[in-house]
């Protein structure tokens, strides 16, 4: 912390709409709160106009919230980073912050996914970029960048290896409409928060070819019976993905329309293709990614996980999705547990 007030300096790297919807957060607690983005029309409208237009339009942003597009500059400055950018930009954000990063200064993000082609958990990409001493978290639960910069109603968790770390960062966030747990299974929590992503296609895909809520309700349960199964495979806990990180955030983006991922199933379940679905949505889907990452994973401990195979053969357009829910309804017949 600064000795001269005591109150931390806090940097969030990315202007996307959850990462300005965390700054916003922070800085409506109370806390010194600086947004770095790389794209210099949003770093002015957020510093002179107070609103993201491009990914929060309509949205007041606190006026204490600064922005700037000198990433040395606001790194070098901060006491807690938040890093919030797309999984497939986590390494080189890493790679960039690190020589500014002051000593004492932890990393924490809300960035949900894999290492692009080496389907590494981000904390061990972390821990490789900035070395073991470094105090790290992960920020994951069921949460709608929109609704957390309108103050809704949010609860998240945040976990880490070091417990004092984690509550410090959750102490951060917590405010009068924003709940943050904390925990010390960060590998679960990680998990919890890509794959539901996943899941949310094949709910999507069900709801666009209007299959009912009995599909939607059975894919949720049996998408988290694959999250708790890998989930137990890589060593996480039960309660971890039975909790925010896992259901809850499941059960949201699975049902909620804000959800991206959502939204590209009801397109590809509504006869669109992948490339017309993305480009609709105008931002990065991470389930397209994550899905590669997801099966990769699963193969390694050899475990079965017909919902994710199939969004998997779906996103990669090597079966279509009434071909894919043939294949799912003829699975044999089989204990609900093993």
């Amino acid at each position: 912390m600064n000795a001269a007030d005591h109150t931390p300096q806090v940097t969030v790297l990315g202007t996307g709409s959850w990462g300005t919807a965390l700054a916003a957060l922070l800085a409506r607690n109370g806390h010194r709160t600086l947004i770095w983005g790389r794209d210099a029309d949003q770093v002015a409208a957020i510093s002179e106009r107070h609103e993201n237009p491009r990914y929060l339009p309509g949205v007041p942003l606190p006026e204490s919230l600064a922005a700037t597009g000198d990433l040395a500059a606001a790194v070098a400055a901060a006491d807690l980073l938040l890093v919030v950018t797309p999984s497939h930009a986590f390494p080189g954000t890493l790679h960039a912050l690190a020589p500014h990063r002051r000593p004492h200064c932890g990393v924490a993000w809300a960035t949900k996914g894999f290492e692009p082609g080496s389907g590494r958990f981000l904390h061990e990409v972390a821990t490789e970029v900035l070395g073991p001493e470094v105090p790290l978290a992960v920020v994951t639960g069921p949460s709608f960048a929109k609704e957390v910069a309108q103050g809704l109603p949010t609860a998240v968790t945040v976990h880490s290896d070091d417990e004092a770390f984690a509550e410090r960062v959750a102490d951060l966030l917590h405010g009068s409409t924003f709940r943050a747990y904390h925990g010390t299974d960060i590998r679960g929590a990680e998990l919890g928060g890509a794959m539901k992503n996943v899941l949310a296609v094949a709910t999507g895909v069900a709801d666009g070819m209007e299959l009912g809520l009995n599909a939607r309700a059975g894919l949720i349960t049996r998408g988290l019976n694959e999250i708790m199964r890998l989930n137990a495979a890589i060593g996480g806990r039960a309660e971890t993905v039975m909790g925010l990180a896992g259901l809850g955030d499941l059960v949201l983006t699975c049902t909620g329309d804000l959800s991206r991922n959502r939204r590209l199933g009801l397109a590809l379940g509504r006869g669109q293709s992948i490339a017309e679905a993305v480009a609709a949505i105008g931002q990065v889907v991470e389930s397209v990614q994550t899905a590669d990452e997801v099966v990769r994973l699963a193969r390694r401990h050899e475990l079965d996980l017909p919902i994710t195979e199939l969004v998997h053969a779906v996103l990669h357009e090597t079966i279509t999705p009434v071909a894919g829910l043939r294949l799912l309804l003829s699975r044999d017949q089989k204990p609900e547990y093993e």
